[in-house]
């Protein structure tokens, strides 16, 4: 696979410089005060989607409920999900006699493929603003006594959804490309496990399901596309181009030559 630590360490480093930071320091400038898109006429009327009304089923009714989802999510896609795939994808390598230099690639590529879908996400969430689920049902004045504010209106597209399919999608993507053997299992095993994540932050109240649905799809595009488009195989058998060969025999009765143009 096409692979140069200098680019793939800009590439993750300087993303996941700027993921953090607009996170965990920016946040509260960057984020939109009121949302952009509130799912309400200008008169107050609430015109929130029937899908993303039938969706909300899925949320706890009660602060416990959602918050006890909250949690889950959070060790489920920054703890469990990354260490399961990491892991599992070091193992299919070692079965297959990959290398410890491949298994480092294969690391590398899966978490900056999940930096670029963070960065791209946080992107959006800014611009969007979309009002949160739980956020949405408040009156006004309550909406500026949420435990984070900066947050309220940073609901699409969900983040830890994106991340999740991400991971996945870029470990099994780069199990094909490497081609291991029974790299069905990240698919399999992967795949509802990322789901998970999105049902969590449904129940926790955070994300509408339209937001988990492209969560799901924004991260499952960056997690094939980056390593189709930067790491793609390289070709076995490099093309050597033109070139001239001779070989010439003789003994006492005489001489030849023959070659290759």
């Amino acid at each position: 696979m096409d692979f140069n630590w200098t680019r793939e360490g800009l590439i993750t480093g300087v993303g996941g410089a700027l993921w953090i930071t607009t996170e965990a320091v920016f946040k509260s400038q960057l984020a939109p005060s009121a949302c952009r898109w509130c799912d309400r006429s200008p008169d107050g009327t609430d015109t929130l989607n029937a899908v993303d009304r039938w969706g909300r089923g899925v949320a706890a009714r009660t602060e416990q409920g959602r918050h006890t989802w909250n949690t889950w999510s959070n060790v489920v896609d920054f703890g469990v999900l990354p260490v399961g795939v990491l892991g599992a994808q070091y193992l299919l390598g070692s079965s297959n006699g990959a290398s410890m230099r491949h298994a480092a690639e294969d690391a590398t590529i899966i978490v900056e493929s999940a930096v670029v879908a963070a960065v791209v996400n946080q992107a959006v969430k800014f611009a969007v603003g979309r009002e949160r689920p739980f956020v949405h049902v408040l009156d006004e004045a309550q909406k500026a006594r949420t435990e984070k504010p900066s947050d309220n209106n940073l609901s699409f597209y969900s983040g830890h959804t994106s991340l999740a399919f991400s991971l996945v999608t870029a470990a099994g993507t780069v199990s094909e490309l490497r081609g291991y053997d029974k790299s069905w299992l990240i698919w399999a095993v992967g795949l509802p496990a990322a789901a998970s994540v999105g049902v969590m932050r449904m129940g926790a109240d955070k994300h509408y399901f339209s937001d988990v649905v492209v969560g799901a799809a924004a991260g499952s595009l960056f997690g094939v596309a980056v390593p189709l488009l930067l790491h793609g195989r390289r070709s076995a058998t490099p093309d050597m181009g033109p070139g001239v060969s001779m070989r010439m025999s003789g003994n006492l009765g005489g001489m030849s030559l023959s070659g290759t143009f």
